[in-house]
């Protein structure tokens, strides 16, 4: 990965491996039949968003066109694969040159979607575009739902800062993706320190209940932080009593106290107590931060409390309670025959049980009501309507093999925090509800 181009240290590994071994057999028996070089089209949706869930986060987007430039067949993961036995020789010479030539179209990182959207379209041989299908959902699937998370918990949150602190509660390297998907969603900083070093996201810590109990008591404990930190650091007041230890606070640090923070007890009344302490003692710009176990909920619960920011850690990296988008990637168009010029013909999966698909190459738009709002999420097949040209929502992200869209995580945050905005008032709404624009199909045309 070219990583030097957005100023970031850290290079991804080859990813050829983070898939199921089925891609791998699929692909050995189309070389075999001949029909691994049809052109075909994938695509990435969801049938569903998760339940009472008004809109859906594309998140992951930059993190895939890290894992499509990395997935490449080296000389160990190839004697893996040969020593296993999990596909021959001929197999195992195709997959030695492999390198992705085709191309990805999608929703830009950030955007929202919606039922049915192609959030993603990759279109190549079907040998080259079937291996990346667990990697891309792997990544789709859990960035998504994380960021979706973040985004509901930054509309609760509103102007208050939200701090990411879920890293101990997860996988190591999920954590960090974690990070930057929170971030995409709203949240302004984060306590992983690899989050901020892979992706420049701004960092925060200072210390723990351990740091007091280490002490023989808890001014000891404020007075050694502050000699290290500043009299702007934040002070943990509850590991005995809150009250006590607010008024040791600010005797130590005067009114220049950044802020305190408050992981434990019922956080509206302990709050409200701690301002009118703080502001009696003259600390009237000291902040409050509370943590422990917030949800979305839970901080909608606090909008009238004297609290100014917000740090979210289980809830968020487990997607509050939906842990997947259960995003699909599904083969929906492939030509008649292995010739370059061959038409490509609609296909898709008909079975029962609310697992088919729709075929044909789509293309998607959203439809704006008078005042400018989104009220419908428009995707079809054959021409686009005149009306909706200039509302076309995928955009170019590899062509020809090349990655041609890789940016900023804060462009990508601003585009979030604007497609939300664009969404009627109830897309903000925490009750349970459907989605909050329709999915509207316009068919026409062919796969191609």
């Amino acid at each position: 990965m070219n990583t030097a181009d957005l100023g970031l240290p850290v290079d991804v590994p080859s990813t050829a491996l983070f898939t199921d071994q089925y891609e791998l057999t699929m692909l050995r028996a189309a070389l075999k039949a001949g029909t691994a070089g049809r052109r075909s089209v994938f695509e990435v949706f969801t049938r569903r968003l998760p339940d009472g869930r008004r809109y859906g986060v594309v998140a992951g987007t930059g993190r895939v066109l890290d894992a499509v430039e990395n997935f490449r067949f080296d000389t160990g993961v190839l004697r893996f694969l040969r020593e296993r036995g999990i596909v021959d020789e001929e197999t195992l010479d195709w997959l030695a040159q492999y390198r992705f030539s085709g191309d990805i179209w999608g929703y830009p990182e950030g955007e929202v979607y919606f039922p049915g959207s192609p959030i993603m379209r990759v279109e190549g041989t079907f040998g080259e575009c079937v291996l990346l299908e667990t990697v891309i959902l792997s990544i789709l699937n859990h960035d998504s739902a994380i960021a979706a998370a973040a985004s509901r918990m930054s509309s609760a949150a509103g102007d208050r800062p939200l701090i990411e602190m879920g890293a101990r509660r997860t996988h190591e390297l999920a954590a960090v993706a974690a990070a930057r998907s929170a971030y995409v969603g709203g949240f302004a900083t984060t306590s992983d320190l690899a989050a901020g070093f892979r992706y420049n996201i701004p960092t925060v810590g200072t210390s723990a209940h351990a740091f007091t109990l280490l002490h023989d008591n808890e001014r000891d404990a404020f007075r050694a932080q502050v000699d290290a930190l500043g009299r702007g650091t934040t002070l943990l007041v509850d590991t005995y009593d809150v009250a006590e230890a607010v008024r040791t606070a600010v005797e130590i640090t005067g009114p220049e106290l950044g802020a305190v923070r408050i992981d434990s007890g019922d956080l509206l009344l302990v709050a409200h107590r701690v301002r009118q302490q703080l502001d009696e003692l003259g600390a009237t710009d000291t902040k409050i931060v509370v943590t422990s176990d917030l949800d979305e909920y839970a901080i909608a619960s606090l909008a009238a409390a004297p609290v100014d920011a917000y740090g979210v850690g289980t809830q968020l990296v487990t997607g509050s309670g939906h842990p997947t988008a259960s995003m699909v990637y599904k083969l929906v168009a492939r030509a008649e025959s292995g010739d370059a010029d061959a038409p490509l013909v609609p296909v898709a999966k008909k079975s029962t049980g609310g697992k088919t698909s729709i075929g044909g190459r789509k293309w998607a738009a959203r439809r704006l009501d008078a005042d400018g709002f989104a009220e419908a999420e428009v995707v079809g097949t054959g021409p686009v309507p005149a009306g909706l040209a200039d509302r076309q929502l995928l955009v170019e992200l590899v062509k020809g093999g090349e990655v041609v869209a890789r940016e900023p995580l804060d462009v990508v945050r601003d585009r979030h925090a604007a497609a939300r905005a664009n969404l009627p008032l109830s897309a903000t709404q925490l009750s349970r509800g459907e989605p909050v624009i329709p999915t509207e199909y316009v068919h026409g045309g062919s796969g191609s």
